[in-house]
């Protein structure tokens, strides 16, 4: 062989051996760390697990010959337990991004651990502001929606119709205390004053003590600061306990649609709440849902945190081509992910904030009547919308250290 041949020949080995390096990092592990069996498994749990898989397939990346992958893990709303799953993930299964973290304190928790291995973490179902604020990370995105946004929407709206004195009940973990808090700067600056709260277990299936409390406090509302199962027994124990017709007002801080088709119109009709989507906003949340609907086993209509995380997803999937598959890097996936827009059919068209809080417009609901009803899952009336820059915390009072550099 000469020397000519033989160089031709390890060009040619080179570049198939570059080739199939390329090919083989174009493989991306998902992680879908959710409740999939407790309280928040209607919000969340398999349905975003579908959605996980609805944004792979809309991404096209297999076509092109990506091998993508989706787990899913049940965290059980512990922290401890999340962390775990996400350790082994990341150990043992080189997932690459992990999504939903539905439950603030496990959120919280595997946003460290994210940091420390370098990975991505989307957050779609954690709420607590103190993602992006005083525990804000450069591998951490947080989507959909979180305290500031629900306590400037409803407790703001809610606050200037005149119901000035409030009284809070408040689930005793990381996202009802950030949502009481953020609520309480939101009616102070709208003029109001709050009465008191009380503290009550997450998953609590007796409200009657709490709702005493809140009676007594002669507040003109009573703040909900939980969310899923027990804001929906709480407001049904309120209407049980005779608190609205004493003339107290109940402002869910924090309903999904799957929270009102739980209620009934009937006793979730005049609710006012604070939601980044809908499925019935226009022919782009309409295409994504009816498809999602199709493919539920129960035949639910998504949630907002449903369709975070497949608007998350999809925005990680376009940042992951723009890299050539190169996602061994999560600050760097990360900031590919700021520097491009984000558009898709549940959100339309936004950004990534340095801070890593995406922002688009929220939208400030009120729960139709029965008779107002014309199919199943028309629920919502569209009282106002939030222009995304007033629906988030702005930059500049942002305590996030991200921005300091």
């Amino acid at each position: 062989m000469g020397r000519k041949a033989g160089f031709a020949i390890g060009i040619s080995l080179a570049l198939i051996w570059s080739g199939t390096a390329v090919a083989q990092n174009r493989t991306i592990k998902i992680g879908v760390l959710t409740d999939m069996s407790g309280f928040y498994t209607d919000v969340s749990g398999a349905g975003s697990v579908l959605a996980a898989h609805m944004a792979v397939e809309d991404s096209q990346l297999e076509k092109k010959g990506w091998k993508i992958e989706v787990l899913s893990g049940d965290h059980q709303n512990k922290a401890d337990v999340g962390v775990g799953i996400a350790r082994q993930w990341f150990d043992r299964d080189h997932v690459d991004v992990v999504a939903d973290l539905v439950t603030s304190s496990v959120a919280l928790a595997v946003n460290n651990l994210v940091k420390e291995k370098n990975k991505v973490m989307l957050a779609s179902g954690a709420g607590t502001s103190d993602l992006t604020n005083s525990q804000c990370s450069p591998n951490t995105v947080q989507w959909t929606y979180d305290t500031y946004m629900l306590a400037h929407g409803t407790g703001t709206a809610v606050t200037k119709s005149g119901s000035k004195r409030w009284f809070f009940l408040t689930a005793d973990y990381a996202f009802g205390s950030a949502l009481e808090r953020d609520t309480t700067a939101a009616i102070k600056a709208a003029g109001g004053e709050v009465n008191g709260s009380v503290r009550h277990p997450i998953n609590s299936p007796d409200f009657s003590s709490f709702l005493l409390q809140a009676q007594s406090s002669k507040a003109d509302v009573v703040g909900l600061a939980n969310a899923s199962g027990d804001t929906i027994n709480s407001i049904k124990q309120a209407a049980e306990f005779g608190l609205t017709s004493r003339g107290q007002r109940l402002a869910g801080l924090t309903l999904l649609i799957t929270d009102i088709h739980a209620l009934g119109l009937k006793t979730a009709q005049g609710l006012n709440f604070t939601e980044s989507f809908y499925w019935d906003l226009n022919d782009g949340t309409r295409n994504f849902s009816e498809r999602f609907q199709k493919r539920m086993k129960n035949g639910a209509m998504p949630t907002m945190i449903q369709a975070g995380v497949y608007a998350s997803l999809l925005h990680y999937l376009k940042a992951a081509e723009a890299l050539d598959g190169q996602v061994t890097d999560g600050i760097k996936v990360v900031e590919q992910m700021k520097s491009m827009p984000t558009d898709d059919l549940a959100f339309g068209k936004g950004k990534i904030e340095p801070n890593g809080r995406k922002i688009h417009p929220a939208y400030l609901f009120e729960a139709k009547k029965p008779a107002q009803s014309k199919a199943p899952w028309d629920y919502y009336n569209l009282v106002a919308t939030i222009p995304a820059e007033e629906a988030f915390l702005p930059l500049s009072k942002s305590t996030c250290a991200l921005l300091r550099n």
